[in-house]
């Protein structure tokens, strides 16, 4: 009996011991990530939810809440045909930009891949736009889009005798901003894949070539899918960003000709620096956040399906 109670004590004395080390590990780790978790919840969730509380309430031109309306802004945006417009030109922006933005960045990926002279110049010329600054790519293109000086007219007059207002023609403009967006992006895309295509064993290729695999069987049975976590990365990155873009359309058109490139997040700053409706500007942000978190949520569930990994 004695010495089972030695040995029931000693037990609770190194299950005591442990606890007392898992928890001091614990307040160690807590003290390291305390820093990060103070300004995460200062300049992330604390704007996050004053956001989401100022879009049930209207408000004077100084920002300063002056009555509860509910969900009145909310009822308002989904009323207006502005935002409703605002909205499908967004996602038809979107569904412009990704796409081919991801299209070319492959393509140029698959390209480097091969050892051929000049390479080097090649990729540094196609990475290069991710240095640009928004500022200076758009100052770039209004030269490039000029209605008389520029590039593309002057290359369109000499085939049809014609200019194109790329920047003041309604049904043209989206078209342009997309244009700028995708030759922006390009950069960011082509590095993250071609990143990805040379981790690809060549074992495979070679494998390929056995079996007298081309170009596009080795694209679409080895490539594509061993390249699936990187084409979901910068699907992802890709989307979103081009949910959130401003700097474009404020250098390049402030959202005309006749509100026909305007988007949503620039159509959330004029509502609230322009017009000075701060509910309902936040209320769009609120509803933004919404749209990107089920698109981001869809692409999670695809990428558990879809991905391939080595």
């Amino acid at each position: 009996m004695a010495e089972t109670s030695i040995k029931i004590n000693l037990n609770e004395e190194i299950i005591s011991k442990s606890k007392s080390k898992e928890v001091k590990k614990f307040f160690k780790g807590f003290v390291y990530i305390l820093p990060s978790l103070i300004l995460f919840l200062i300049f992330v969730i604390y704007p996050f939810v004053k956001t989401i509380f100022q879009s049930f309430f209207l408000s004077n031109n100084l920002g300063q809440l002056t009555s509860f309306v509910g969900l009145e802004n909310y009822i308002d945006l989904f009323k207006d045909t502005n935002y409703l417009k605002t909205v499908g030109t967004t996602f038809l922006y979107v569904v412009m930009v990704v796409p081919i933005t991801i299209t070319i960045a492959l393509m140029l990926a698959v390209i480097s891949n091969y050892k051929l002279k000049g390479m080097g110049i090649f990729k540094t010329i196609f990475s290069s736009t991710l240095g640009i600054s928004v500022a200076a790519g758009s100052i770039f293109w209004s030269f490039m889009f000029h209605p008389t000086v520029g590039i593309l007219n002057k290359g369109i007059n000499a085939l049809v005798g014609e200019s194109v207002g790329w920047l003041t023609n309604p049904k043209v403009a989206i078209f342009a901003i997309a244009m700028v967006s995708i030759w922006m992006n390009i950069g960011f895309a082509y590095l993250v894949l071609i990143g990805g295509v040379k981790n690809i064993d060549n074992s495979f290729y070679e494998s390929a070539d056995i079996v007298g695999g081309g170009f596009w069987y080795k694209l679409r049975k080895i490539t594509i899918p061993l390249l699936s976590p990187s084409l979901f990365f910068v699907l992802t990155i890709s989307i979103i960003n081009a949910f959130q873009t401003f700097g474009v359309i404020d250098m390049l058109t402030k959202g005309g000709p006749s509100n026909t490139t305007t988007l949503m997040v620039y159509s959330l700053y004029k509502e609230a620096f322009v017009n000075f409706q701060y509910g309902r500007a936040t209320a769009q942000g609120v509803i933004l956040f919404i749209i990107i978190f089920i698109v981001s949520r869809i692409q999670v569930k695809l990428t558990e399906r879809l991905v391939t990994y080595q």
